[in-house]
Protein backbone atom coordinates (compact mmCIF):
# COMPACT_ATOMS: atom_id res chain seq x y z
CA UNK A 1 0.00 0.00 0.00
CA UNK A 2 1.37 3.12 -1.09
CA UNK A 3 1.57 6.34 1.90
CA UNK A 4 -0.71 8.05 0.27
CA UNK A 5 -3.48 5.29 0.15
CA UNK A 6 -2.66 4.84 3.90
CA UNK A 7 -5.36 4.81 6.75
CA UNK A 8 -4.80 7.40 9.45
CA UNK A 9 -4.59 5.19 12.84
CA UNK A 10 -8.55 5.64 13.79
CA UNK A 11 -7.37 6.54 17.53
CA UNK A 12 -5.02 9.07 16.81
CA UNK A 13 -7.49 10.75 14.33
CA UNK A 14 -10.29 10.00 17.05
CA UNK A 15 -8.42 12.13 19.38
CA UNK A 16 -7.70 14.65 16.73
CA UNK A 17 -11.34 15.02 15.98
CA UNK A 18 -11.93 16.30 19.45
CA UNK A 19 -8.88 18.30 19.67
CA UNK A 20 -10.15 20.17 16.54
CA UNK A 21 -13.55 20.61 17.24
CA UNK A 22 -13.53 21.77 20.92
CA UNK A 23 -10.18 23.69 20.12
CA UNK A 24 -8.11 22.27 22.94
CA UNK A 25 -6.11 19.41 24.12
CA UNK A 26 -7.22 19.52 27.70
CA UNK A 27 -11.12 19.65 26.79
CA UNK A 28 -10.62 16.69 24.42
CA UNK A 29 -8.87 14.70 27.06
CA UNK A 30 -11.78 15.20 29.61
CA UNK A 31 -14.10 14.27 26.49
CA UNK A 32 -12.25 10.99 25.58
CA UNK A 33 -11.79 10.00 29.19
CA UNK A 34 -7.69 10.15 29.01
CA UNK A 35 -4.76 12.02 30.38
CA UNK A 36 -3.35 15.14 28.79
CA UNK A 37 -0.07 13.32 27.80
CA UNK A 38 -1.99 10.28 26.10
CA UNK A 39 -3.70 13.64 24.18
CA UNK A 40 -0.72 14.85 23.07
CA UNK A 41 1.08 11.48 22.11
CA UNK A 42 -1.85 10.82 19.99
CA UNK A 43 -1.40 14.14 18.17
CA UNK A 44 1.95 13.44 17.71
CA UNK A 45 1.25 10.15 15.92
CA UNK A 46 -1.75 11.96 14.15
CA UNK A 47 0.85 15.00 12.53
CA UNK A 48 3.84 12.40 12.00
CA UNK A 49 1.13 10.32 9.80
CA UNK A 50 0.15 13.81 7.41
CA UNK A 51 3.49 14.45 7.56
CA UNK A 52 3.71 18.25 8.65
CA UNK A 53 1.58 20.29 11.52
CA UNK A 54 -2.19 20.07 11.98
CA UNK A 55 -2.49 22.42 15.02
CA UNK A 56 -0.79 25.53 15.98
CA UNK A 57 -0.15 25.91 19.85
CA UNK A 58 -1.52 28.80 21.39
CA UNK A 59 -1.66 30.04 25.07
CA UNK A 60 -4.63 28.17 26.68
CA UNK A 61 -5.85 26.32 23.72
CA UNK A 62 -5.44 25.24 19.48
CA UNK A 63 -6.47 26.27 16.34
CA UNK A 64 -6.09 24.57 12.84
CA UNK A 65 -2.83 25.13 10.61
CA UNK A 66 -4.79 24.92 6.94
CA UNK A 67 -3.66 21.17 6.60
CA UNK A 68 -6.04 20.47 9.46
CA UNK A 69 -8.85 21.90 8.46
CA UNK A 70 -8.60 20.21 5.67
CA UNK A 71 -8.49 16.97 7.20
CA UNK A 72 -10.98 17.81 10.29
CA UNK A 73 -13.62 18.03 7.87
CA UNK A 74 -13.37 14.65 6.63
CA UNK A 75 -12.56 13.54 10.17
CA UNK A 76 -15.76 14.90 11.37
CA UNK A 77 -17.62 13.65 8.93
CA UNK A 78 -15.82 10.19 9.93
CA UNK A 79 -16.49 10.19 13.51
CA UNK A 80 -20.54 11.13 12.95
CA UNK A 81 -20.47 7.67 10.82
CA UNK A 82 -18.59 5.50 13.18
CA UNK A 83 -21.36 6.94 15.72
CA UNK A 84 -24.39 5.53 13.70
CA UNK A 85 -22.56 2.48 13.61
CA UNK A 86 -21.97 2.07 17.12
CA UNK A 87 -25.48 2.84 17.46
CA UNK A 88 -26.81 0.75 14.79
CA UNK A 89 -24.66 -2.25 16.89
CA UNK A 90 -25.81 -1.61 20.15
CA UNK A 91 -29.70 -1.33 18.97
CA UNK A 92 -32.11 -4.00 17.73
CA UNK A 93 -33.72 -2.45 15.12
CA UNK A 94 -36.39 -4.76 14.98
CA UNK A 95 -36.60 -4.16 18.93
CA UNK A 96 -37.17 -0.24 18.51
CA UNK A 97 -39.07 -0.01 15.49
CA UNK A 98 -42.12 -0.80 13.73
CA UNK A 99 -42.87 -0.70 9.99
CA UNK A 100 -46.54 -0.21 9.10
CA UNK A 101 -48.27 -0.40 5.53
CA UNK A 102 -51.72 1.00 5.12
CA UNK A 103 -53.81 2.33 2.69
CA UNK A 104 -53.01 6.39 1.62
CA UNK A 105 -56.76 7.29 2.81
CA UNK A 106 -56.44 5.26 6.25
CA UNK A 107 -53.08 6.73 6.78
CA UNK A 108 -53.79 10.48 6.32
CA UNK A 109 -57.43 10.17 7.82
CA UNK A 110 -57.50 7.74 10.96
CA UNK A 111 -53.74 7.16 11.45
CA UNK A 112 -51.49 9.61 11.59
CA UNK A 113 -53.55 12.19 13.59
CA UNK A 114 -52.98 9.47 16.28
CA UNK A 115 -49.48 9.12 15.80
CA UNK A 116 -48.45 11.80 18.11
CA UNK A 117 -50.40 9.63 21.16
CA UNK A 118 -47.95 6.56 20.16
CA UNK A 119 -45.00 8.59 20.30
CA UNK A 120 -45.63 10.14 23.57
CA UNK A 121 -45.92 6.84 25.37
CA UNK A 122 -42.78 5.49 23.19
CA UNK A 123 -40.85 7.85 22.53
CA UNK A 124 -38.03 5.63 22.01
CA UNK A 125 -39.76 3.56 18.74
CA UNK A 126 -39.33 4.88 15.73
CA UNK A 127 -42.67 4.01 13.25
CA UNK A 128 -41.77 3.81 9.75
CA UNK A 129 -45.31 4.38 7.80
CA UNK A 130 -45.41 3.50 4.15
CA UNK A 131 -48.67 4.48 2.62
CA UNK A 132 -49.29 2.71 -0.46
CA UNK A 133 -52.35 1.72 -2.53
CA UNK A 134 -50.33 -1.89 -3.28
CA UNK A 135 -50.68 -4.49 -1.45
CA UNK A 136 -47.69 -5.52 0.73
CA UNK A 137 -45.59 -7.98 0.12
CA UNK A 138 -43.94 -9.20 3.12
CA UNK A 139 -41.51 -11.63 1.51
CA UNK A 140 -40.10 -8.66 -0.28
CA UNK A 141 -40.01 -6.23 2.25
CA UNK A 142 -39.57 -5.19 6.06
CA UNK A 143 -42.87 -4.43 6.75
CA UNK A 144 -43.69 -5.82 9.88
CA UNK A 145 -47.59 -5.43 9.76
CA UNK A 146 -50.41 -4.30 6.93
CA UNK A 147 -53.33 -2.43 7.60
CA UNK A 148 -56.19 -3.88 4.77
CA UNK A 149 -59.36 -3.01 4.11
CA UNK A 150 -61.45 -5.26 2.14
CA UNK A 151 -63.15 -8.83 3.22
CA UNK A 152 -60.32 -10.30 5.39
CA UNK A 153 -59.59 -14.32 5.20
CA UNK A 154 -55.87 -13.17 3.30
CA UNK A 155 -54.15 -16.66 2.24
CA UNK A 156 -50.80 -16.92 3.71
CA UNK A 157 -51.47 -14.15 6.36
CA UNK A 158 -52.35 -13.82 10.00
CA UNK A 159 -56.00 -11.62 9.90
CA UNK A 160 -57.14 -9.65 12.92
CA UNK A 161 -60.68 -7.39 12.28
CA UNK A 162 -59.34 -3.57 13.08
CA UNK A 163 -62.99 -2.37 13.01
CA UNK A 164 -66.10 -1.90 10.61
CA UNK A 165 -66.87 0.76 8.52
CA UNK A 166 -69.86 1.74 7.77
CA UNK A 167 -70.80 5.03 5.10
CA UNK A 168 -72.39 8.49 5.76
CA UNK A 169 -73.16 11.33 4.38
CA UNK A 170 -71.15 14.36 5.53
CA UNK A 171 -70.68 18.22 4.22
CA UNK A 172 -69.30 21.11 5.29
CA UNK A 173 -71.33 23.07 7.61
CA UNK A 174 -70.79 26.18 5.27
CA UNK A 175 -73.20 24.25 2.98
CA UNK A 176 -75.93 24.55 4.94
CA UNK A 177 -76.06 27.87 5.32
CA UNK A 178 -76.64 27.97 1.29
CA UNK A 179 -78.59 24.47 0.52
CA UNK A 180 -80.58 24.64 3.88
CA UNK A 181 -80.66 21.83 6.62
CA UNK A 182 -80.37 18.77 4.31
CA UNK A 183 -81.81 16.46 7.03
CA UNK A 184 -84.09 14.28 5.13
CA UNK A 185 -82.86 12.80 1.99
CA UNK A 186 -84.93 14.32 -0.68
CA UNK A 187 -83.16 17.52 0.68
CA UNK A 188 -79.92 16.29 -1.36
CA UNK A 189 -82.10 16.46 -4.99
CA UNK A 190 -80.18 19.62 -5.39
CA UNK A 191 -76.93 19.69 -3.64
CA UNK A 192 -73.65 19.01 -5.52
CA UNK A 193 -72.17 15.49 -5.23
CA UNK A 194 -68.60 14.31 -4.63
CA UNK A 195 -67.85 10.67 -5.53
CA UNK A 196 -65.50 7.97 -4.02
CA UNK A 197 -63.82 6.42 -6.63
CA UNK A 198 -61.40 4.85 -4.68
CA UNK A 199 -60.02 1.30 -6.30
CA UNK A 200 -60.84 -0.94 -3.11
CA UNK A 201 -64.53 -0.71 -3.93
CA UNK A 202 -67.18 -2.48 -1.65
CA UNK A 203 -69.59 -4.18 -3.25
CA UNK A 204 -72.07 -3.79 -0.38
CA UNK A 205 -70.32 0.31 -0.25
CA UNK A 206 -73.71 2.32 -1.85
CA UNK A 207 -72.56 4.92 -4.85
CA UNK A 208 -74.90 8.05 -5.41
CA UNK A 209 -76.83 6.39 -8.04
CA UNK A 210 -77.52 3.31 -5.65
CA UNK A 211 -78.21 6.15 -2.43
CA UNK A 212 -80.81 7.64 -4.74
CA UNK A 213 -82.52 4.43 -5.94
CA UNK A 214 -82.54 2.87 -2.58
CA UNK A 215 -84.49 5.75 -1.20
CA UNK A 216 -86.85 5.79 -4.40
CA UNK A 217 -85.67 9.23 -5.38
CA UNK A 218 -85.46 10.31 -8.94
CA UNK A 219 -82.53 12.84 -9.73
CA UNK A 220 -81.36 13.01 -13.32
CA UNK A 221 -77.38 13.63 -12.76
CA UNK A 222 -76.50 11.26 -10.46
CA UNK A 223 -73.20 10.61 -11.92
CA UNK A 224 -71.89 14.14 -12.18
CA UNK A 225 -69.96 15.62 -9.68
CA UNK A 226 -66.06 15.58 -8.43
CA UNK A 227 -64.42 12.57 -8.86
CA UNK A 228 -61.42 11.09 -6.56
CA UNK A 229 -59.73 7.65 -6.21
CA UNK A 230 -58.88 8.08 -2.89
CA UNK A 231 -61.50 8.53 0.01
CA UNK A 232 -58.94 11.18 1.95
CA UNK A 233 -59.58 13.32 -1.57
CA UNK A 234 -63.69 13.32 -1.29
CA UNK A 235 -63.66 13.59 2.31
CA UNK A 236 -61.14 16.74 1.78
CA UNK A 237 -63.52 17.97 -0.93
CA UNK A 238 -66.76 17.83 1.18
CA UNK A 239 -64.43 19.70 4.19
CA UNK A 240 -63.87 22.14 1.50
CA UNK A 241 -67.69 23.03 0.51
CA UNK A 242 -67.73 21.10 -2.65
CA UNK A 243 -70.89 19.44 -2.04
CA UNK A 244 -72.11 16.43 0.04
CA UNK A 245 -70.17 13.15 0.07
CA UNK A 246 -70.82 9.14 0.58
CA UNK A 247 -68.03 9.09 3.01
CA UNK A 248 -66.15 6.31 5.60
CA UNK A 249 -67.45 6.65 9.00
CA UNK A 250 -64.09 6.16 10.36
CA UNK A 251 -62.57 7.90 7.96
CA UNK A 252 -64.47 11.20 8.45
CA UNK A 253 -64.57 10.77 12.09
CA UNK A 254 -62.33 13.09 13.43
CA UNK A 255 -63.62 15.86 10.84
CA UNK A 256 -66.77 15.29 12.33
CA UNK A 257 -65.95 15.43 16.06
CA UNK A 258 -63.88 18.37 14.98
CA UNK A 259 -66.56 19.96 13.57
CA UNK A 260 -64.91 20.20 10.20
CA UNK A 261 -68.05 17.85 8.84
CA UNK A 262 -71.18 17.61 9.66
CA UNK A 263 -73.42 14.47 9.20
CA UNK A 264 -76.80 16.12 8.54
CA UNK A 265 -79.50 13.59 7.73
CA UNK A 266 -81.36 12.17 10.32
CA UNK A 267 -80.86 8.68 9.10
CA UNK A 268 -78.73 5.20 10.36
CA UNK A 269 -75.19 4.78 8.69
CA UNK A 270 -75.23 1.78 6.11
CA UNK A 271 -73.04 -0.77 7.01
CA UNK A 272 -70.43 -1.98 4.77
CA UNK A 273 -69.48 -5.89 4.63
CA UNK A 274 -65.52 -4.62 4.26
CA UNK A 275 -63.44 -3.90 7.20
CA UNK A 276 -59.91 -3.00 8.53
CA UNK A 277 -57.62 -5.72 9.14
CA UNK A 278 -54.83 -6.18 10.58
CA UNK A 279 -52.40 -8.84 8.94
CA UNK A 280 -48.82 -10.33 8.96
CA UNK A 281 -47.38 -13.54 7.93
CA UNK A 282 -48.06 -16.63 9.59
CA UNK A 283 -45.61 -17.56 12.72
CA UNK A 284 -44.25 -13.96 12.79
CA UNK A 285 -42.35 -13.94 16.47
CA UNK A 286 -42.88 -9.65 17.01
CA UNK A 287 -40.36 -7.97 19.53
CA UNK A 288 -41.34 -5.70 21.83
CA UNK A 289 -41.90 -2.61 19.88
CA UNK A 290 -44.20 -4.39 17.43
CA UNK A 291 -46.26 -5.69 20.55
CA UNK A 292 -46.63 -2.28 21.71
CA UNK A 293 -47.62 -0.88 18.53
CA UNK A 294 -50.37 -3.13 18.12
CA UNK A 295 -51.78 -2.82 21.76
CA UNK A 296 -52.15 0.83 21.36
CA UNK A 297 -53.54 0.31 18.04
CA UNK A 298 -56.51 -1.57 19.62
CA UNK A 299 -56.72 1.29 22.20
CA UNK A 300 -57.59 3.83 19.16
CA UNK A 301 -60.32 1.58 18.14
CA UNK A 302 -62.16 1.63 21.26
CA UNK A 303 -61.59 5.49 21.75
CA UNK A 304 -62.93 5.84 18.37
CA UNK A 305 -65.99 3.63 19.10
CA UNK A 306 -66.68 5.94 22.27
CA UNK A 307 -66.40 9.01 20.04
CA UNK A 308 -68.43 7.45 17.11
CA UNK A 309 -70.93 6.53 19.48
CA UNK A 310 -71.28 10.76 20.92
CA UNK A 311 -71.35 12.08 17.53
CA UNK A 312 -73.84 9.46 15.69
Amino acid sequence: MEARDAVPPFLSLRVFEAAARLGSFARAADELGISAGAVSQHIRAIEEFAGQPLFRRLGRGVELTQAGQAAFTHAGAAMEEMLQAGRAMRASLRGRRVSISAAPSFASKWLIPRLSKFQELYPDVEVRLSADMALTDFAGSDMDIAVRYGPGGYEGLYSERLMTESVVVVCSPRLLETHGELQKPEDLTGVPLIHDDAPERDPSCPTWPMWFAARNLRRADTERGLRFNQSSLAIEAAIGGKGVALAKRQLALRDISDGRLVAPLHEADAPVNFAYWLVWPRGRRFEPAQVAFLEWLRGQVIEGDAVADHTA
